[in-house]
């Protein structure tokens, strides 16, 4: 049992105030998922490449950003946020600095990588998890997160959501695959790469490497319907969209509400009591086997 929570504002006003709604809404959902939490927040666009970057000592993460300046001539801008980093640099930079992580720095991971997309996740009360990062203070035009219950293994960082295996994307899941392993390989021909063993990061990678194929978002989706055994509930962001699919047994808990200014999801109503203009929402139960994708340019 999982939390999901998911905030696409359609109107720009509300940028300012996209992290202090996704944090109450992020909260809501503890008795969903106390071990863990984590999020992705879509603010704005870097000139050329964010890379979030983890590790469980915020110095590693100091002594790599110096490593890498003196070793590779490296100019970017860093923003700590407590065990993360976030690397604004050149996109050519980015595979030579992959690589010297690889060789100089095996306990930095990198947890995500696009233009407007940060994501943070951590161990611990989703309270806590939000406060440390300050997720309250950040702006953006959407974002999405999760609440952990650890049920098929162990309490770590790497077992928390968000999931990313491409450019500005990322996925949150409620559920479990049955068919992972065997589509873990099947993606791993394809030239995909997975840090972790969770089912939700090889569900990531499937949607990227559907759209690196010419599909859309939505056209990934559908195709997942056919593709992936299990039961799920999928929210998904891109640079500029929002999605929500359910298996066909929908066995999973989920409500949305629209309103003219956003579009909003969880894993419970009560996550979406809090928004504004609530009250005249049309809240609805997202249908099984159905794709709904918004987007922004």
């Amino acid at each position: 049992m999982c939390g999901i929570v998911g905030l696409f504002l359609k109107n720009g006003a509300l940028e300012p105030r996209l992290g202090a709604l996704l944090s109450g809404m992020l909260c809501t959902m503890t008795d969903r998922g106390p071990d863990s939490a984590g999020f992705a927040v879509y603010g704005t666009g870097a000139e050329g490449l964010k890379l979030t970057l983890r590790a469980a000592d915020p110095a590693l993460l100091a002594d790599a950003l110096d490593g890498m300046r003196r070793d590779l001539g490296l100019a970017c801008e860093a923003t700590a946020r407590d065990t993360h980093t976030v690397l604004t640099l050149a996109a050519s930079d980015e595979a030579r600095v992959r690589a010297w992580l690889g060789a100089h720095a095996r306990g930095i991971e990198v947890v995500g990588a696009g233009r407007r997309m940060e994501i943070f996740k951590e161990v611990g009360l989703p309270r806590a998890v939000a406060e440390r990062f300050d997720l309250a203070a950040m702006t953006g035009s959407h974002a999405i997160g999760h609440t952990r219950m650890a049920t098929e293994s162990a309490v770590t960082t790497d077992g928390a959501h968000p999931f990313s295996t491409g450019r500005d994307e990322c996925l949150v899941h409620n559920g479990s695959l049955s068919n992972h392993n065997g589509l873990r390989r099947r993606l791993e021909r394809e030239g995909l790469a997975f840090a972790t063993r969770n089912d939700s990061e090889v569900a990531a990678g499937y949607l990227t490497w559907r759209m690196r194929a010419g599909a859309s978002l939505k056209e990934a989706l559908e195709s997942s319907l056919s593709d992936l055994d299990g039961f799920f509930t999928f929210v998904v962001g891109t640079e500029t969209g929002f999605a929500v699919v359910r298996d066909p047994i929908a066995c999973k808990p989920a409500v949305m509400a629209e309103t003219d200014d956003y579009v909003a999801f969880g894993s419970e109503y009560r996550a979406l009591v809090g928004l504004p203009g609530i009250e005249a929402a049309r809240v609805f139960e997202p249908e099984p086997a159905r794709v709904y994708a918004w987007e922004r340019h």
